[in-house]
């Protein structure tokens, strides 16, 4: 079974008579690395929206969403929430909390965990992801890729069956974004399934599946299988300047 799936979704905003997505279909398996590809505005941050109760969208819309076989609607609030974890762009705007040990520890109480499990979990979560140095912090004195850090750590502290992250390189610096994709493949290297929105090329290279988002519609796909992450580069690079120049097809 999926652990997502997207099955003929359709999507417009009240004030527009433009279809932001437009029969998306395709399902993500358990352990992929999911990359979604696109020009700004082509849908990909609305479809990966979709999936997030607190976020999905108000407007028109049909079509089914299912994560591991349930209607994403229908599901209850605390299972999704500790199912499907969410990192977004904003270092500044991932923080919930004013210390990196609370941070981490936020939503464990919603699983009913001792405050003895809380510290076993949070204590194992900051040393798995090198933040022991940073525990008692404030996370308003995190540096971006800190904070990026920490976010990940937290949405990985429930165990969530996916990760979906959008854009989370894109306001950090080069260093930060590649201490960051290293960490995205270490997790993912492990098991965990991401679905992941981005616009640069090289975060997408480090995934095993790109798919690439035109006018609200997929238009063509990459499986990275024994390609290296140059070699990725190379042909996301390619689609993307068909993407660009209007091409309508690319066997």
């Amino acid at each position: 079974m999926a652990v997502m799936e997207f099955a003929n979704v359709s999507f417009r905003y009240p004030t527009s008579k433009e279809q932001v997505l437009k029969e998306v279909s395709f399902q993500v398996q358990k352990g992929e690395f999911i990359v979604l590809c696109g020009a700004s505005g082509s849908g990909k941050t609305t479809l990966l929206k979709h999936m997030i109760k607190s976020q999905i969208p108000i407007g028109i819309g049909s079509g089914s969403m299912y994560f591991a076989g349930a209607d994403i609607e229908t599901m209850d609030d605390r299972v999704a929430a500790s199912q499907i974890a969410y990192v977004g762009q904003d270092p500044e705007h991932n923080m919930v909390t004013d210390y990196v040990w609370q941070e981490l520890a936020f939503g464990l109480e919603s699983l009913g965990m001792s405050v003895p499990q809380m510290r076993r979990r949070t204590a194992e979560m900051a040393e798995y992801f090198g933040l022991e140095s940073l525990f008692r912090k404030r996370t308003a004195a995190l540096s971006g890729g800190q904070k990026q850090r920490a976010a990940v750590a937290r949405a990985l502290i429930t165990n969530p069956q996916i990760i979906l992250a959008d854009e989370p390189t894109g306001a950090l610096d080069s260093k930060s974004t590649d201490q960051l994709l290293e960490l995205f493949s270490k997790i993912n290297g492990r098991g965990q399934t991401i679905l992941m929105v981005t616009h640069s090329t090289k975060a997408a290279s480090k995934a095993g599946r790109v798919l690439f988002i035109k006018d609200g519609e997929v238009f063509h796909q990459i499986y990275k299988a024994s390609m290296t992450d140059e070699e990725m580069y190379t042909k996301i690079s390619d689609t993307l300047t068909v993407l660009a120049t209007g091409g309508e097809s690319l066997e």
